[in-house]
């Protein structure tokens, strides 16, 4: 049985807590691996092997750094296919998904290639009689990244490439699901000339996780989780006096006015709802048709694409998408279409009991279709994170604007229309992050900034983009003058000011 271990100072390190956890492979069902899980010792052990590392880090002056950003993005792109297969495995999405979450995480990597523009302060000369004022940008010291398992590459290159590129070392706590390519990410930025120490990986669970958020050298936590862990992780961070953003889940909606163009909304939807099994904080699981008459050709539409999904293992070339990640996860879906049934919506297409031939003990659903959702009910409230699309129908504009304005989570919307006008007043007023015109996922590039409104968003700042550098650093600000001598006054005993 392979075991996979810590990462710390350059070298992977044997658990000493005696306890482990499975890893799966989601496409048979197999456990392939086990996974150590940190003790709270464990993790100070690294944290100092990080303080000590960071010190002589953050003297690296930022055109160095930036070139260990451009080597490991080289490297990244010469080991794509390893990796994504590596991520496949333990993920169970398909290998053109998994390269998706490696590109999107190397586009962060390159935005931190920019570090030293990025890090450039600002400057007043002459702000007073002989007076100068300028501010640095300075690292925190050691942060950390408590990463989700559905983007094992993508979510821990957001956090880490700004954090070491800042000067700052870095604590990684990835999902225990799917922990090998975070490993490898590592190893990788060690090749890419990181020096031994800035960049550590600790395996763990909710013992580990509390340990983070307690101990007094981590400065700063980046997370990525449920809404309710996001919440409970930011406070308890909060209240140990660390820096913290932590991103919550989602329930993204997809406005469809009468004059969308179909065809091209199909194919979107389909995509956003199922990609991935739906395993995405930036899915699109509600589908908002305005008027009977298009959420009938929608729903027309829809059944035509679903029926002719394929649904396949991992390594399929042809799959649109594979397994979820565990037969647990499997399980809350697949309890979640039966209490859709029971609330009353109309089940129009079951994936429940879907089995992919010789593959038998793999983590399979079939593509899941509700039509009438009510706002009422549990399965519209709550994040389902499945292959499960849900058609809320709209009698309005106004009406389909409120659903997603009111929900409890916001952090991403896409409208399908051909009218500008009513695109604009969309993204006007909708109380949602992120929005999408015709774009039916709209994580947005890797120069701005991802982060949702409400329960999908604790903290001020987002994730990468300008936000990630502010988060990852602290502004000192210098005010400074040079006397001449011999203009001695008792000035000194009031509030300097400008005048």
């Amino acid at each position: 049985m392979r075991s996979i271990e810590h990462f710390v100072g350059g070298h992977s390190v044997a658990g000493t807590s005696g306890r482990y956890g499975d890893v799966f492979n989601p496409s048979t069902g197999a456990v392939q691996a086990k996974v150590a899980l940190a003790s709270a010792q464990e993790l100070d052990r690294a944290v100092e092997n990080a303080a000590e590392a960071q010190r002589d880090w953050a003297k690296v002056n930022p055109q160095r750094r930036a070139r260990v950003m451009f080597e490991f993005k080289r490297l990244l792109e010469a080991n794509m296919d390893s990796l994504a297969r590596l991520l496949s495995s333990e993920h169970g999405k398909v290998l053109s998904d998994a390269r998706g979450d490696i590109q999107r995480g190397l586009e962060v990597i390159e935005f931190s290639c920019g570090i030293p523009h990025l890090l450039k302060g600002e400057h007043t000369q002459g702000a007073g009689p002989g007076i100068d004022t300028y501010s640095v940008r300075q690292p925190l010291g050691v942060v950390a990244g408590i990463t989700p398992f559905n983007f094992p590459a993508m979510i821990p290159m957001w956090m880490f490439g700004p954090a070491i590129a800042s000067g700052n070392a870095f604590i990684l706590k990835p999902s225990e699901r799917d922990p090998s390519v975070p490993v490898r990410l590592a190893e990788l930025m060690l090749e890419a000339g990181l020096p031994e120490g800035v960049l550590n990986v600790v395996h763990g669970d909710k013992e580990t996780v509390d340990a983070i958020l307690r101990h007094p050298q981590i400065r700063a936590v980046s997370f990525v989780g449920s809404s309710d862990i996001a919440q409970a992780v930011y406070a308890e961070g909060a209240r140990h006096g660390k820096r913290m953003q932590c991103m919550g889940g989602a329930k993204n909606h997809g406005i469809v006015l009468p004059d969308a163009d179909l065809d091209q909304t199909v194919a979107d939807v389909i995509g956003a709802a199922y990609g991935s099994a739906g395993e995405r904080c930036m899915a699109l699981p509600v589908v908002v048709p305005v008027g009977e008459k298009t959420a009938d050709a929608l729903r027309e539409k829809l059944l035509v694409a679903i029926d002719a999904l394929r649904i396949g293992a991992s390594e399929d070339p042809q799959a649109q998408y594979g397994p979820v990640v565990t037969a647990a996860h499997k399980a809350r879906i697949e309890d979640y279409i039966r209490i859709g049934v029971e609330e009353g919506a109309e089940l129009v297409r079951d994936g429940r009991g879907f089995s992919l031939p010789g593959h038998e003990g793999g983590f399979f659903l079939g593509a899941t279709l509700f039509d009438r959702v009510r706002p009422e009910m549990k399965t519209y409230r709550e994040e389902i994170f499945g292959p499960v699309l849900q058609i809320v129908r709209a009698d309005s504009f106004e009406q389909a604007l409120e659903l997603p304005s009111r929900h409890q989570y916001g952090n991403g919307v896409a409208i399908f229309t051909r009218n500008g006008d009513a695109a604009r007043e969309f993204v006007d007023r909708v109380e949602v992050g992120m929005v999408g015109i015709n774009v039916p996922i709209p994580v947005p590039v890797a120069y701005h900034s991802f982060g949702g409104w409400k329960r999908s968003g604790f903290g001020d700042l987002n994730q990468y983009g300008t936000d990630s550098v502010r988060f990852f650093t602290r502004t000192k600000v210098v005010t400074q003058r040079w006397p001449k001598g011999g203009a001695v006054t008792d000035q000194s005993f009031v509030l300097p000011t400008m005048r």
